[in-house]
């Protein structure tokens, strides 16, 4: 039997779904601060319509009444976002970072900066929240 593109008939299911508000500011402050680059990559990335592909992370999460802060934010590329947001990399007060150890293959480390360190925002007042960053080691790390 031919494929015809008119038989194609799909139901239409609706959704409710109660999640914490995302603020498009907060990510939109995240690629500034971080000139949407990777924290940990160092990767600038820029799809081919001209948009940033890095990600703003929360680093104490919105569903742990994480807020909207620059402070509590990360830019980080899918992958990394991803893998911090699992608790397989996190980051110390120094801005060094930590890995899972036994979780993470090491083929994955390839992937982090030379110098093992968080790129930070120039400006003091953009950096991660010493606080918020504990948080993440104590109840998001699995190191």
């Amino acid at each position: 039997m031919p494929f015809e593109i008119d038989s194609i008939d799909r139901r239409i299911v609706s959704q409710v779904l109660q999640r914490p508000f995302r603020d498009r500011a907060f990510s939109a402050a995240i690629k500034a601060a971080y000139h949407d680059t990777c924290a940990v990559m160092g990767l600038k990335l820029i799809n081919g319509g001209g948009r940033s592909e890095v990600q703003a992370a929360h680093i104490r999460p919105l569903a742990d009444r994480g807020p909207d802060s620059v402070r509590n934010g990360l830019a980080l590329s899918g992958t990394v976002h991803w893998m911090f947001d699992r608790g397989l990399i996190s980051v110390d007060d120094d801005y060094n970072l930590l890995i899972a150890s036994g979780g993470v293959p090491d083929t994955v480390t390839r992937l982090i900066n030379p110098e093992r360190r968080l790129l930070v925002p120039s400006r003091p007042d953009e950096r991660p929240h010493s606080q918020f960053l504990q948080y993440h080691r104590e109840k998001v790390f699995k190191g």
